[in-house]
């Protein structure tokens, strides 16, 4: 393990936890050269199970692209690096659990559309827009007015 601002391989680990799905360990390390502090992930390598996109085509599961689709979705909203890398857990440990060795790009996709509606609905619409390839604005108002109608984050009654 290299510290990331030096390169330093010499550090300590200060602080060791297990995340709250149990799928990882998160350890806050300092660099004995440069003193600086980061935090180290230790996860189940899921590297054989294998997505299939909407043109059929495949390609290993990436928990880096699911972070970033939800980070792109979270933008500018009042949501914590700790809740996205909860949700992506949580949708992490989904997949292996119904999954053996392939999984659905659009099975991802509605993971990450649950996991954003129960944190923020303001970033579910973002990601829900872009997956759902709304065409129009009607469809984006519809998506609105399910979210209102179920008594979700949107719901008012004066509406």
């Amino acid at each position: 393990m290299k510290c990331p601002f030096c390169n330093s391989t010499l550090h300590k680990v200060l602080d060791k936890r297990e995340t709250k799905t149990g799928n990882s360990i998160r350890r806050r390390r300092e660099c004995l050269s440069c003193s600086r502090r980061f935090t180290t992930f230790e996860r189940i390598d899921l590297g054989n199970i294998m997505v299939v996109k909407r043109d059929q085509s495949r390609q290993a599961f990436d928990r880096e692209k699911i972070k970033t689709g939800i980070l792109k979705s979270t933008e500018k909203r009042p949501v914590t690096m700790q809740q996205v890398e909860s949700m992506i857990d949580s949708i992490e440990s989904t997949i292996r659990k119904e999954y053996d060795k392939e999984v659905h790009s659009l099975e991802i996709g509605t993971l990450i559309m649950k996991e954003l509606k129960n944190i923020d609905p303001v970033a579910y619409i973002r990601f829900a827009s872009v997956y759902k390839d709304f065409r129009d604005i009607d469809e984006f108002v519809n998506e609105i007015h399910g979210l209102q109608n179920k008594g979700g984050p949107f719901h008012d009654e004066s509406l």
